[in-house]
């Protein structure tokens, strides 16, 4: 696996990647679910909740591939 400049594998870096922003973007949406039911739109609000749902699977889905990727549920640098 090509290392790249952090001392991580490409494809860990690029998981790692997606599972922080999955997660970062969940959180945001809790925020829009508020503002939405606020608004007294549950509709926008259930649409929210759904894709807060998917990112929280993709984000899981990272930690899955990054736990096969190094046998542990603790990610780390590439070993040379």
């Amino acid at each position: 696996m090509a290392t790249g400049e952090t001392g991580f594998d490409d494809v860990s870096y690029d998981l790692v990647s997606v599972q922080y922003h999955s997660l970062k973007a969940g959180h945001d949406y809790g925020q829009y679910v508020r503002d939405a039911k606020n608004a007294g739109r549950d509709d926008i609000a259930s649409f929210f909740e759904q894709v807060m749902a998917e990112d929280s699977d993709r984000a899981r889905r990272c930690h899955e591939f990054l736990e096969d990727m190094t046998g542990s549920s603790d990610a780390g640098p590439a070993m040379s």
